[in-house]
């Protein structure tokens, strides 16, 4: 009976154990309150940290607006660089097509100089053939034989001027011209005969005339040949011999 009693002393008297009374909350509002701790925690830090670097002189929304200002300056004058650089491609070929235009120019310009140089020789070769009474005894003569050099290393033009003779009373010259072209080359002689057998019937080289006949052409020789003379034979259809010759130097 006596230990009944200590031990209900134990379990209800002064002796007995503490007992804490809680109320029960749910667990899912127990997340949601650690979720809104969270949220302000971080929200304090932010504004923190964000007053922070307004303190040391760092102001993001600053920043930020110069960045967005700094980026609309960079398009506008990648544009403007844009315009300047179709501006400039268009002025050279705007300059370009000048240039071309002006060398075309020039060219024609020069063409009509030695064109013009031309007519004046031969004016004054007719007017002296005018003041002169005496018929030339040749069947054919040579009034202008002229070789220079082209454009191109090698190449050659040459402009010739045949008179028929008044005796042959309106019968047309017809034959063939060639060239004997003299060159050195490398020290060594050469002689190269115009036209070869393949064009030897060639129209550049054919003759035909009663009074005159004006024969412009070209040849080529190795660029790195000198050509010392060239010499023009003239002959009629039917005649082994040359009717008339001349030989020039060119320049």
């Amino acid at each position: 009976m006596a230990r009944r009693l200590w031990k209900l002393r134990q379990r209800f008297g002064i002796a007995a154990r503490r007992v804490s009374v809680r109320t029960h909350v749910p667990w899912y509002l127990r997340w949601l309150l650690l979720a809104v701790l969270f949220a302000f925690s971080a929200a304090l830090a932010a504004w923190m940290y964000d007053a922070g670097r307004r303190f040391a002189g760092f102001d993001r929304g600053e920043i930020e607006q110069e960045l967005a200002k700094a980026r609309q300056d960079l398009a506008a004058l990648s544009g403007e660089l844009e315009g300047l650089r179709a501006s400039a491609n268009a002025g050279e070929s705007r300059l370009s097509i000048e240039r071309t235009a002006w060398q075309q120019l020039a060219q024609q310009i020069r063409s009509l100089e030695q064109e013009n140089a031309r007519l004046r020789e031969e004016l004054s070769i007719f007017e002296s053939m005018l003041s002169s009474a005496v018929a030339p005894p040749a069947p054919l003569g040579i009034l202008r034989f002229k070789v220079e050099p082209d454009l191109l290393p090698g190449e050659f033009r040459y402009r010739l001027l045949l008179r028929a003779s008044a005796a042959r009373k309106g019968k047309d010259f017809v034959g063939h011209l060639e060239l004997v072209v003299n060159l050195t080359e490398e020290g060594r002689s050469a002689i190269i005969t115009l036209p070869k057998a393949a064009d030897a019937g060639g129209p550049a080289f054919r003759l035909s005339l009663k009074h005159f006949q004006r024969i412009e052409g070209s040849f080529r020789v190795s660029p790195k040949a000198k050509v010392d003379a060239v010499q023009v034979r003239i002959y009629e259809n039917g005649s082994a011999a040359a009717r008339a010759t001349q030989s020039v130097t060119p320049g």
